[in-house]
C-alpha cells in the first residue's frame, strides 16, 4: 500500500482521493479550510442543468465518510523535501507525513472586481459580482435595490478579469458565459417583469447543453444579448447606474440606465497555487496557473517527478471538467506508483 498526500480538499482533491482509495492506496488530504468542497460551498445551483450544488457537496461528504482516507482540516503545507524516493511533508499544525506521491489540487481564486475601478464594484451600492448574486440565490434573500424595490432593468457584464490586458489576464475563464445565462434565467424566474441584458465580447458555449440553454434564455425568457464591452458605470442621484458601452455589431455607442449591474468575475490562480508552486518546486504558466508537462498526454504531470496536478490549479475548469481531471490524476498516480 502506497501513501499519497493531496494538497487541497475541494472537488478535485476529494475526487482524486476517492479514486485513489478505490485502487488500494492510503490517502491523506490537507485542506486549509474547516470543510471540504472549496468554492462549491458558496454556489446555489450548477449550469446547465440547475442541479443544486448541495447535492454535489453531499456526495463529496459521503465519499469522505465512506472511503478510507483521512483529512487534515485547517492545515497548510509548510515544507516538502524529497529523499530516497519519498516525500517528507511538514504542515502548519506540526504534522509530519511521508508520502510516495503528491497531488496538488489547490483550485483557483475569483478575480477581485475592485481592480476594475471603472465598473464601480464596492464603490456603488448596486454593482455586485456573479459570486455575490449566487450567494443571494443560495440564501434565498430577496433581490432589491433602492428603497427595497425590485430592479426593473439588470445588466450582466462578461469577461471581468478575463481576456483583459489591463487586468493582466489574457486567457478565457471558460465558465463566465454560461454562468451569465444560468443566472439571467434564475433572475427572470424571480423577477419576471425585469428587463435583463448581457454585454459580451464573444459567447463561448462550449459544453453539452450550453448552446441549448443560451437559446432558451432568449426564446423563453427574453434575455437580451448585446455584443459590446462596457467602458464605465456611474451612479446617479437615485442610486441607479448609467452604463456606457459600444454595440460592436452595429458600431454605435450605447448608454443605458440600469438598476443592478452584475460583474461576471473570472477565475485566476490564487495564493494557494503560488505557494504550492514554491513549496513543491513546480513551475507556473504565464497566467499563474501550474504548468503541466504536456497539455495532451500528460495534463496531470508536473515538472517534478512524483508530484501530480488535479483540477483548476492548472487552468479554469467547470465542475464537470474538474471531476474528470481529478479522476484522470488518480489514474496517472496509480500507474506511476505501480511502475516505481
Amino acid at each position: 500500500m502506497k501513501h499519497i498526500v493531496i494538497i487541497g480538499g475541494g472537488i478535485a482533491g476529494i475526487e482524486t482521493a476517492s479514486a485513489l482509495t478505490d485502487t488500494g492506496h492510503w490517502v491523506t488530504v490537507i485542506e486549509k479550510e474547516a470543510q471540504v468542497g472549496g468554492k462549491l460551498n458558496n454556489w446555489s445551483c450548477l449550469f446547465p442543468t440547475f442541479t443544486p450544488a448541495e447535492k454535489i457537496i453531499d456526495e463529496l461528504q459521503d465519499k469522505c465518510r465512506n472511503k478510507d482516507f483521512s483529512i487534515l482540516n485547517k492545515t497548510e503545507v509548510r515544507t516538502i523535501h524529497r529523499q530516497n524516493g519519498k516525500f517528507s511533508i511538514e504542515t502548519s499544525n506540526d504534522h509530519k507525513l511521508e508520502a510516495d506521491a503528491i497531488v496538488v489540487a489547490t483550485g483557483y481564486e475569483l478575480f477581485d472586481a475592485r481592480r476594475k475601478e471603472e465598473y464601480g464594484y464596492k464603490i456603488y451600492d448596486h454593482v455586485i459580482t456573479s459570486a455575490d448574486l449566487e450567494e443571494l440565490f443560495k440564501t434565498g434573500n430577496d433581490i432589491t435595490v433602492a428603497e427595497g424595490k425590485h430592479p426593473k432593468r439588470i445588466a450582466f457584464v462578461h469577461c471581468v478579469g478575463s481576456r483583459d490586458e489591463k487586468s493582466g489576464n489574457h486567457y478565457c475563464s471558460k465558465v463566465c458565459c454560461i454562468t451569465s445565462v444560468k443566472q439571467a434565467i434564475e433572475l427572470k424566474k424571480r423577477l419576471p417583469e425585469a428587463e435583463i441584458y448581457c454585454f459580451y465580447m464573444d459567447l463561448r458555449m462550449y459544453g453539452k447543453h450550453f448552446e441549448e440553454l443560451y437559446r432558451e434564455a432568449q426564446e423563453k425568457y427574453d434575455i437580451q444579448f448585446i455584443r459590446g464591452r462596457l467602458s464605465e458605470a456611474s451612479e446617479k442621484i437615485n442610486k441607479s447606474l448609467l452604463i456606457k458601452s459600444e454595440d460592436t455589431l452595429s458600431g454605435r455607442p450605447l448608454k443605458m440606465n440600469v438598476d443592478l449591474l452584475i460583474l461576471l468575475a473570472g477565475m485566476e490562480a490564487g495564493k494557494g497555487t503560488a505557494a504550492a508552486s514554491e513549496t513543491c518546486g513546480i513551475g507556473c504558466e504565464e497566467s499563474g496557473f501550474l504548468k503541466t508537462t504536456d497539455s495532451f498526454l500528460k495534463s496531470n504531470f508536473s515538472e517534478q517527478e512524483g508530484i501530480f496536478l488535479a483540477g483548476s490549479c492548472t487552468a479554469p475548469m467547470s465542475v464537470n471538467d474538474t471531476i474528470l481531471h481529478a479522476r484522470s490524476a488518480a489514474m496517472e498516480v496509480n500507474g506511476w506508483l505501480r511502475s516505481h
